[in-house]
């Protein structure tokens, strides 16, 4: 689910792009908004209240932490800041390099809750032969935006 609202987001904004909004001329920049629409979607599961059932929320979160993580409630309602956060500064181009890279790093050091979701046998749990490329994917895109951003920069 998560992957189709990342590639239709994008496609829907190189569209655009190709109908002469100037802002989504390329896909590394369409790219980059699909992530950002893809953060926020994520990131509401970390909000969410423990009685709503129709998607994941703070609780089955809280539920895929791994032991070794201090502090798991809170730790999920900073990951979904960072990720909101991230997705800001993904659609400015002034801070698309920086947030590229912290996402790289955000999406690399959420791994082991998926990793650990899985082990437990959690319902929210992707297989990790379909999880873990997806992850690779999130962490391509989010460098691919900051790369990009740092190219035309130098020019």
């Amino acid at each position: 689910m998560v992957l189709i609202v990342l590639l239709v987001a994008t496609v829907v904004f190189r569209l655009l792009g190709v109908l002469g909004v100037g802002r989504f001329g390329t896909w590394r920049v369409s790219a980059a908004h699909g992530l950002a629409v893809m953060l926020v979607v994520t990131a509401s599961a970390h909000f969410v209240p423990a009685g709503v059932t129709f998607m994941p929320n703070h609780a089955d979160m809280v539920a895929i932490v791994p032991p070794f993580v201090p502090f798991p409630a809170f730790m999920v309602y900073a990951s979904g800041v960072l990720e909101l956060a991230g997705a800001a500064g993904l659609v400015l181009e002034s801070t698309r390099r920086a947030a590229g890279v912290a996402l790289a790093v955000l999406f690399v050091l959420l791994l082991p809750a998926n990793v650990h979701a899985v082990a437990a046998g959690s319902e929210l749990a992707s297989p990790l032969w379909q999880r873990i490329p997806e992850q690779a994917l999130y962490i391509g895109i989010a460098l691919w935006a900051a790369i990009g951003n740092r190219a035309r920069s130098r020019r």
